[in-house]
């Protein structure tokens, strides 16, 4: 080949490849360039035919993207929206106290967005008027569970290892009894047990926006943080498979038997302030409601605590066993012992008293894989009600059934005595069950309870 061939090739092959550069930068610079060159006012105005959810994942685009997609206007048009659906009047002076269209746009970025994603999830409080709605049985608010239900709070556990990672789960069933909730989490991959410091119980509260779960907005609000010292954990039934294992503040890791890691975890908690509780908290602090002194009745001097209440429920995850409500309970001063007052809500000399329980007492579970159910284990939720009917003491955990060295023998039977028994920092709870052998039937003849001192004395706001 000549010189001149060679030297026209190459040439060619030069050009060639400047005019694909900048062909290529030209493309890239259009395509960098078609939204960017635009006014702000277009970009909005096209933006506005957009609905809430997808101008809300929007803001995930891209920084530039996220400051049109928290533009004032257009999420107080959601808002508006929304408000007038309800029949709200007089929307503008109402939610910008007078200052009129103009104003929308000096409140602070997000303002409106954050109302408008409340107002869609029902996070208004006007849910503390439901709440005023008292139970004449239980003595709790009545639509406690269709609150919960109706604004779509669900639960989450935040698992920590002693590296510092965290595990997030989401509840995989609910079970709402006469008065507290149990909450189950049984799917997911879980981190080994030995390796567990903390668990952080959440309630959260999504908006019902169209967008992937993982990008919905939301609310959690802690409700419990303890922990997990597995030497410390009591156990509270078990079965061939799994065993329970009770933390704290109604907490119970459920361990299989080989290899000792996590099967499920089940917590339950007490309708009382669990709407708050689960709602007005922030991420790490839990909501704590303004405690007063409650009034102290002392027209007679001999009976230190009077005209108390008690509502009690065995169940599990799927029935109530039994439950009663007991009033007119009363302690004298001389029957203070060791730190504890105590209230005898049912006696074995008053049979008219005994409470027959229906069905057999035993705890079903089931995870992904495997079900199963623990023989004499069951929840036990209590609720003390002080003289003016406020909730006093509130328990909601699983018990186990043991059998009794009481040689008393009721109703002239052979049966087998059992008890149950409860026990945090605030007081104790003793049961005794007495079983017809012929008819496999339990009946409960004595209950107590006892009461720290020091929690009356901080409820009463006095020494005691």
């Amino acid at each position: 080949m000549s010189r001149t061939y060679l030297h026209s090739q190459r040439m060619k092959h030069t050009a060639s490849l400047k005019y694909s550069g900048r062909r290529s930068r030209l493309s890239v610079k259009s395509s960098e360039n078609n939204i960017e060159r635009m006014p702000p006012e277009v970009i909005l105005k096209i933006l506005s035919h957009l609905d809430a959810g997808s101008l809300f994942c929007l803001s995930f685009v891209s920084k530039r993207f996220h400051e049109f997609a928290n533009n004032n206007a257009m999420w107080y048009q959601f808002y508006a929206g929304q408000r007038a659906k309800k029949k709200s009047p007089r929307l503008i002076d109402d939610v910008t106290d007078g200052i009129g269209t103009a104003g929308v746009q000096e409140k602070p970025e997000g303002f409106w967005r954050r109302l408008f994603f409340k107002e869609l999830a029902g996070h208004n409080e006007n849910w503390r008027k439901k709440l005023k709605h008292i139970h004449s049985y239980t003595g709790l608010p009545s639509q406690t569970a269709q609150i919960l239900r109706s604004m779509r709070v669900s639960w989450t556990i935040t698992l920590t290892d002693k590296r510092g990672r965290e595990s997030t789960f989401e509840q995989t069933h609910v079970h709402f009894s006469t008065a507290a909730v149990t909450v189950s989490w049984s799917a997911g991959d879980w981190p080994f047990i030995d390796q567990l410091t903390s668990l952080q119980l959440h309630g959260v509260v999504r908006v019902p926006l169209k967008c992937p779960d993982e990008y919905k907005p939301g609310w959690r609000s802690l409700l419990a943080k303890v922990v997990l010292n597995k030497d410390a954990w009591s156990l509270c039934g078990s079965d061939r498979m799994v065993k329970l294992l009770y933390v704290e503040q109604g907490i119970t890791v459920c361990v299989w038997q080989e290899p000792c890691e996590i099967a499920f975890v089940m917590v339950n908690l007490h309708y009382h302030r669990l709407v708050d509780r689960s709602l007005l908290g922030s991420f790490a602090v839990q909501h704590q409601p303004a405690e007063h002194a409650a009034a102290f009745d002392d027209v007679d001097p001999e009976y230190g605590l009077h005209g108390y209440a008690v509502h009690i429920e065995l169940h599990n995850t799927v029935e109530s066993i039994t439950s009663g409500r007991f009033s007119q309970l009363f302690c004298r001063k001389d029957q203070i012992e060791d730190g504890f007052i105590k209230l005898k809500v049912i006696s074995k000399s008053n049979r008219s008293q005994h409470t027959t329980l229906c069905g057999s007492i035993s705890l079903p579970w089931s995870t992904d894989a495997l079900q199963g159910q623990v023989e004499g284990s069951c929840m036990l939720t209590l609720t003390v009600f002080d003289e003016a009917h406020l909730p006093f003491w509130c328990v909601s955990a699983p018990v186990a059934v043991t059998k009794s060295n009481q040689a008393e023998i009721l109703y002239d039977c052979n049966g087998e005595s059992f008890c149950i028994r409860y026990e945090d920092a605030e007081g104790r709870v003793e049961i005794e069950l007495q079983q017809m052998e012929d008819q496999k039937q339990y009946f409960m003849v004595n209950l107590i309870i006892f009461l720290s001192v020091s929690k009356v004395n901080k409820h009463f706001g006095r020494d005691y």
